[in-house]
């Protein structure tokens, strides 16, 4: 048995509690390709949710702009701060944000940025005592991991550049980031082609693990002077805005922060969005989501195929 396998698994199951977790590790466990065509399966049981009434005017603004994003509501209201591409929630202790939300459409994919413009910066925003700089990270053996990616904001080279603040970046694995996790961000990408508007919510998870006496416990990494905190997991949540009113799909992700291998689809790391909720502490579009029982049902039956 693989080490991701075993990391994500036994995450899944403190996250969600020993029953829960064994139908998330059913679901891991399945085959099957990923394709974006097909509509059966796993994403057909993804929940569609009505999309808040909100008046066009009130939505003018550039193609990556943060506005938007208010009308589903924000995670949490802890150290809010709003860039052009994205808004965040960032967490002095971890020295990496809590959440990132960016509004993603085919406007705000193209245009003239290059990231080969962009250099990884301090945020001054975040008081000195609190924040990481480029020398936590040198020689870590962690890549600086974006959370709003920087190639979904090519409408502006400002807003690209904003992507590069390393309030917007956590310790991720090389593999990690440069291989699966990139698939999920062009996955995110590619639903510009079928949706409205595509909102991304990423965030890092810490996840307790039992260990040899039985007992759970948070472990993770620290780096550089700064104490920088390592996730043992990623979560993407997906907010997927159909054309013409028509309701707001849902998926939901969690990535292992070790190397996957590329042959294990997407689809088998969505999860039900109430276990990150758990996990995390936040409340994803709380503007919308009625927690009840018909909702849950719903998100049960993602995890239970």
């Amino acid at each position: 048995m693989s080490r991701w396998w075993r990391t994500a698994r036994t995450g899944a199951t403190l996250v969600l509690g020993a029953g829960l977790g064994a139908a998330v590790t059913r679901l891991w466990s399945l085959s099957g390709g990923e394709g974006e065509e097909e509509r059966d399966g796993l994403l057909s049981l993804v929940p569609v949710l009505p999309v808040p009434s909100v008046h066009a005017k009130d939505l003018q603004m550039s193609p990556g702009g943060s506005g938007a994003m208010m009308k589903y509501g924000f995670p949490s209201l802890a150290n809010i701060k709003t860039r052009q591409s994205y808004v965040t929630s960032y967490d002095p202790r971890t020295r990496t944000a809590s959440w990132v939300i960016e509004r993603l459409s085919p406007a705000s994919l193209n245009g003239p940025s290059d990231r080969k413009n962009s250099e990884f910066k301090e945020d001054d925003s975040v008081h000195q005592f609190h924040r990481s700089t480029n020398a936590d990270y040198r020689g870590s053996g962690f890549d600086r991991g974006h959370m709003a990616a920087a190639a979904n904001h090519k409408w502006s080279q400002d807003a690209m550049d904003d992507t590069f603040y390393l309030s917007n970046v956590a310790p991720q694995n090389p593999h990690l980031n440069q291989k699966t996790w990139n698939n999920l961000e062009k996955l995110c990408r590619s639903l510009t082609k079928r949706f409205l508007n595509v909102y991304v919510c990423t965030g890092p998870l810490y996840l307790p693990r039992q260990e040899a006496d039985g007992k759970l416990y948070v472990r993770y990494q620290v780096i550089g002077k700064n104490h920088v905190a390592v996730p043992t997991h990623f979560f993407k949540v997906l907010i997927l805005e159909q054309a013409e009113g028509k309701g707001v799909e849902l998926r939901s992700y969690v990535l292992p922060n070790e190397p996957i291998s590329e042959q294990i689809p997407l689809e088998n790391f969505l999860v039900p969005i109430e276990s990150i909720e758990r996990a995390s502490g936040l409340l994803f579009v709380p503007n919308i989501m009625k927690r009840t029982t018909t909702t849950n049902n719903n998100l049960l039956a993602i995890r239970d195929k």
